[in-house]
Formats: structure tokens, C-alpha cells, sequence
């Protein structure tokens, strides 16, 4: 049977106009309970205005904005009075006890009265369901975006929030309009773009930053790690999906527009440098063609590419104007809010060698069936474990998904089992799912298993908005006979996997199933997602 649909738990901070400067507004946007919507207000203290200034001086190597804006007479020479000591780390180093602190206050400062309780609800019920919650942090306010969110964790000692498992983390945004319906796929298809190697002639940038990449080695590489021909570190213990990777090396723009038109990819790279600009940055194709993120929107939504990475510099970062960073002008941001279902680019400048070992890890892992948050803290532990946790190398890569996206790339393997005739045991009771208002619309129950959701790859499709991806299924389970095989049953039950749950009517009434499973019995009423959904019903022919 396929996975749940993800709890998730959706978080946005947005500084309150109403107030002084420094106060903002948490608040839940999505729980997987009622009672998970809440909201708290912070104050940014002075405190986390000097750690995170200290933190820029040693990690940064962009001059970004102060943020919040601390007036520099304020800002103090490094110091060691405030950060934290980890009593099971020895001789740790000011710059990893600096990484620390700064991660264990950010989640201190965003997880703290009615927004903890809410985050340890919702963990619990997604360990509760055997799947990982999935934290997604929507930050309005452009001063907080460049601040490294990944790097938070609950106390010293513990694993940073975006390398572990039970939590998978990304950032959204808001104001997107909804996702159309789309199919998993089979296999990745992969367009590999090469960009300008160096563009020192025609962008003011530093030094290091226009250094020439290798980018054609890097291509052949990440080929070869995707065909299975080289090894990353990476242990896969299942079977990769088909992979196919086309190569295009400095494109005009009509020749990238042409290519992807005709590829039918679902995953885009672009390896080259880039530079933050408004209008999503300036991705540098050859030296007389760059391109901006809006006009690469255009035609990554229309030919549906569901995930563009980004090996460049600050694809994550908004650009500045003023000093002042100008509201959802990041790469990242334009592509999602133009309907790209994730984006995963740089929060600052990264070496070659720390963005082709990156790539390498997360390739594997997106090949491994693994959903993209997923890939990501996978290929985000291989970076802390080559360049240590001291090192900002780790903390760079964003991944930033649709508030409708599941991470889900690849279908999973089929996991059917062939049996020899007359192995097959008794035959289930054939059951259907029929439209109330016209029994000509039947949808036959086969194999003891329906599966209901908005995807294609349902048994029953249903496009109402309201009707989760993975909605829900009906199954056949043999009843305990009480010790008795003969006068074991066959029962169907309804197993509701959605965000917005299934409306059973009985003999009670109408009851509202959240992630939970019921009884069914022939004659029983549904309707999906909500009740003003179509009214369909359960019915047992035989």
C-alpha cells in the first residue's frame, strides 16, 4: 500500500506593524489537529542581535544585511560569555560553539509556550502513524530569510532540526496559487545545464566568487554517480530508479526554452554562477545571456519540471537595495511563488567542492526513491561529516517546497507479491464504490484494494480540491473467526490517509474520520475531504 499522506505542521513569522520593530508574530498555518493552530508573539533581544552578528563575521561571505538592523556601535568584538558549553564535546573549537548557540536560541526564540506544544502534538501523532512530521517554516518578513533556520536545534548535544529523520524540514512561502494535479513518475529525467564558466567581465563580483568552475567535469561526474558507475558515500539498500541525464552547456535562452520543451523532465540543475538581482537573480548561461528567475519560471511551470537545483551562489538569498533586501526577489522565492513545486538553492556562497559533493549525495538519494526533504538532510549529513560541523558548508543548501507539494519525485516500487494459481486463498466479496445520485457510476473493488485520492494513480480519482493526494483506502480484512478459520469473515474497512479527513454516514449520522481507520458496511455513505463533497457510497454486490 502507498504511504500516508505527510503531517505536516506549517509555521510563518511576519513582523508586526502595529508594534516596535523588533516584535513579530508565530503562528500556525496548517496542524494536523484542531487544536494545533495557535500563535505567540517573540521579540527579537539584543542578545540574538549580537550572536547573530558574531555569526556573520565568521560564516558569511557575502556582506548581507544586519538582521535584524543593530546600529554598529552596539556590536561588541567576539565574545564568549553567552554561548553555550556541550558537556559531552571536548575541546570544541569558539566557531563550533558559536554554530551551536546560534542554532539552540533560534529554536528557542520559535519554539517556545503554545508553537512547542503544537510541534510536540504533532511529532507525536506522526510517530504515532510510523511517518516523519514534515516542518515547513514560512518567513514574511525578507530580514529573517537570510538567517540560517537550518541549523536549529532543541539543546546541545542534540541533532540540528534539518539532519534528522522524524522531522524533515524545508521552507515555504505564501500567497501561491494551488498546485495542478500531477502524476508520480517512474524514473528522473534529469536536464544538466552548464552555465558562463566566468563571468568576472560582466558582473561586479568578487574575486573568489568568479572563480572558473569545472564544470564540464562536474557534468561527467554527476552522470556517472546517477548511472551507478561511481560511489558518493551514499549507501542505497533498495533499487534505484531509471535515471537520464542530457547535458546542455552554455544555452542561449531559446535554446534552453527549446530543450526542455521537448525533454519531458521533471528534475532541472543548473551548475554556473549566478548573482543576486530582483526578479529572482541573473543566472549567467553564456556571457552574452543571462537569464533571471522570472523569465526561467516561464518555462519550468509550463512544461511541469517539479524540482530545480541550483549549484550557484545565494539562490536563496533576496537581493538588496539600499542595504535594505527587497521582499521575494530571492531565486528560490520567484520560482515557487510561479508555481515550481521545489526549489533547492545556496543561503550563501559555496566552494565547488563542497556544492559537487552535495550533489552528489542528493542525486543518489532522489534516485534511491527517497522524497526531496528527505534527499536533502541525507546529502546535508554528508557535508557536516566532510567539512565538520564548524564549517558553514552544511548550512547552505535551502530547500524551499509548495505548501501543496508532498516531496514525492518517484513512485514507489511495486510491491506485489506473484502467486501459483490456487495460492491466491479465498476471494473477497466483491464491493464497489458507487456515485448516490447515479448507480451507473461504479468503480469495482480488486484485489480487496481501492485506493482514493487526486492523483491518477488512484483506483478512484476524485478532483475536488478539498481531496488529498493519497486520500484514503478501502481494504479487506479477514475478521479472527474467534479460533475458528471456517467462520472467519471478510470485513471492509476504510483507512483515511488525508489532511482534511472522510465523512462516513451510519447509522449514527454523519462522523467525521481523521487518520483513523472505520468499518464499513454495505450501503454506508462517503464523501471525501469534506461535506460538501460528492456523496458516494459503499455497496457489497456479492
Amino acid at each position: 500500500m502507498p504511504s500516508v499522506e505527510p503531517i505536516r505542521l506549517r509555521l510563518a513569522i511576519e513582523r508586526l506593524s502595529s508594534a516596535a520593530t523588533d516584535h513579530y508574530a508565530i503562528w500556525v498555518v496548517e496542524a494536523p489537529y484542531p487544536g494545533g493552530y495557535v500563535h505567540y508573539d517573540r521579540i527579537w533581544t539584543d542578545d540574538l542581535k549580537q550572536l547573530w552578528q558574531n555569526w556573520l563575521q565568521f560564516f558569511s561571505l557575502r556582506g548581507l544585511p544586519q538582521v535584524p538592523h543593530v546600529p554598529s556601535a552596539y556590536v561588541p568584538q567576539f565574545v564568549t560569555d553567552n554561548l553555550i558549553e556541550d558537556p559531552s564535546a571536548t575541546n570544541r573549537s569558539y566557531t563550533g560553539r558559536l554554530m551551536q548557540t546560534l542554532g539552540v536560541r533560534l529554536w528557542q526564540w520559535l519554539f517556545d509556550g503554545a508553537i512547542q506544544s503544537s510541534l510536540d502534538q504533532s511529532l507525536g501523532m506522526a510517530l504515532g502513524q510510523g511517518s516523519p512530521l514534515c516542518l515547513c517554516l514560512d518567513i514574511r518578513d525578507p530580514y529573517l530569510i537570510s538567517l540560517p533556520w537550518e541549523i536549529m536545534q532543541p539543546q546541545p548535544g542534540r541533532q540540528a532540526l534539518s539532519l534528522g529523520e522524524n522531522i524533515r524540514f524545508s521552507r515555504t512561502t505564501s500567497d501561491v496559487d494551488p498546485l495542478p494535479s500531477c502524476s508520480l513518475d517512474q524514473s528522473l529525467k534529469i536536464l544538466l545545464v552548464l552555465g558562463e564558466e566566468d563571468v568576472a567581465s560582466q558582473t561586479p563580483i568578487s574575486s573568489s566568487s568568479a572563480a572558473t568552475l569545472q564544470l564540464k567535469a562536474e557534468a561527467e561526474t554527476l552522470k556517472r554517480i546517477l548511472r551507478g558507475e561511481m560511489s558518493s558515500g551514499f549507501r542505497n539498500r533498495g533499487m534505484t530508479a531509471p535515471c537520464q541525464v542530457d547535458v546542455l552547456l552554455r544555452p542561449s535562452p531559446a535554446e534552453l526554452i527549446k530543450v526542455i520543451e521537448r525533454g519531458r523532465y521533471n528534475v532541472f540543475f543548473y551548475a554556473g554562477h549566478g548573482v543576486p538581482a530582483p526578479d529572482g537573480g541573473l543566472l549567467f548561461l553564456n556571457a552574452r545571456a543571462p537569464l533571471n528567475g522570472t523569465e526561467l519560471a516561464q518555462v519550468l511551470t509550463r512544461c511541469r519540471v517539479k524540482l530545480a537545483v541550483f549549484n550557484t551562489c545565494w539562490g536563496a538569498q533576496p537581493d538588496q537595495q539600499n542595504q535594505e533586501p527587497i521582499p521575494r526577489s530571492s531565486l528560490a522565492e520567484v520560482l515557487l511563488h510561479h508555481g515550481v513545486p521545489a526549489v533547492l538553492a545556496m543561503r550563501d556562497s559555496i566552494a565547488d567542492e563542497e556544492a559537487l559533493s552535495f550533489i552528489q549525495v542528493f542525486s543518489q538519494a532522489l534516485a534511491a526513491r527517497n522524497p526531496v526533504d528527505r534527499a536533502v538532510a541525507i546529502a546535508r549529513q554528508h557535508l557536516l561529516t566532510l567539512y565538520k560541523f564548524n564549517q558553514p558548508a552544511w548550512t547552505l543548501p535551502v530547500l524551499y517546497v509548495h505548501p501543496d507539494f508532498d516531496n514525492q519525485l518517484l513512485s514507489a516500487l511495486d510491491t506485489d507479491i506473484t502467486r501459483l494459481p490456487g495460492e491466491g486463498g479465498p476471494v473477497s466479496p466483491l464491493a464497489a464504490i458507487r456515485v448516490a445520485e447515479d448507480h451507473s457510476l461504479v468503480w469495482h473493488i480488486y484485489g480487496g484494494v481501492m485506493r482514493v485520492g487526486r492523483r491518477p494513480e488512484n483506483d478512484l480519482v476524485i478532483s475536488e480540491p478539498w481531496v488529498s493526494s493519497r486520500h484514503a483506502e478501502i481494504f479487506c480484512r479477514q475478521s479472527s473467526g474467534r479460533g475458528n478459520a471456517t467462520s472467519a469473515q471478510k470485513l471492509y474497512y476504510l483507512r483515511d490517509n488525508s489532511r482534511y479527513g472522510t465523512f462516513c454516514q451510519g447509522k449514527d449520522g454523519w462522523q467525521h474520520i481523521h487518520r483513523q481507520e472505520v468499518a464499513l458496511q454495505s450501503g454506508t455513505q462517503l464523501r471525501f475531504g469534506s461535506p460538501q463533497g460528492r456523496l458516494m457510497e459503499f455497496v457489497i454486490e456479492g
